[in-house]
């Protein structure tokens, strides 16, 4: 078994490891659904032949809840099964954080514009403009906080999600 993480994965906002192991992927999806079984009082999840999606178990359901993605892939070269993890927010919390993103940055940048025009032409009409982009350029910075702090929120249970994808495969490994 060979994992890869590097410097990079430590510090995006949804960290990735890569497992090379000589597992089949039939083998290993079979095997990790008894796993997740044995384990069933601190995690759960759902599992299928590509994409496994593994939650901590916890008494109240918050954003910053992280989940583990596992995705198992083939390589023909090698003949080798791929597992690949991305820890984050489910989907819904990441979309939500991205439209939010994305909402803001479209309104600084028309407001920023109409300010700026409206300086080049010495106009007055939209007196609004530059106050309302430091209010979306605030409200990005709010985002961004509120992301950080649920990812410092879910950090022991990515830990736990990280020890559940490595012990998962070195237990197996073992038999």
């Amino acid at each position: 078994m060979k994992i890869e993480e590097t410097v990079l994965d430590q510090i995006r906002s949804r960290p990735r490891f890569k497992i090379i192991t000589e597992i089949s992927r039939e083998e290993y999806t079979a095997y990790l659904k008894r796993f997740l079984q044995e384990h069933a009082d601190e995690f759960e999840g759902n599992v299928n032949k590509e994409i496994s999606i593994i939650t901590v178990r916890t008494e109240q359901n918050n954003y910053w809840n992280p989940c583990l993605s596992l995705r198992t892939e083939t390589d023909p070269d090698e003949n080798k099964t791929v597992i690949r993890g991305v820890f984050g927010p489910t989907s819904a919390v990441w979309t939500f954080f991205m439209f939010l993103n994305f909402i803001f940055g479209i309104m600084w940048l028309v407001s920023i514009t109409i300010w700026l025009v409206e300086k080049q032409i010495k106009s007055h009409d939209f007196p609004w403009a530059f106050s309302f982009s430091i209010a979306m350029v605030v409200c990005l910075g709010l985002t961004f906080a509120a992301a950080r702090i649920g990812k410092w929120q879910g950090k022991k249970q990515m830990q736990k999600l990280r020890e559940f994808a490595e012990e998962s495969i070195r237990s197996f490994e073992k038999n």
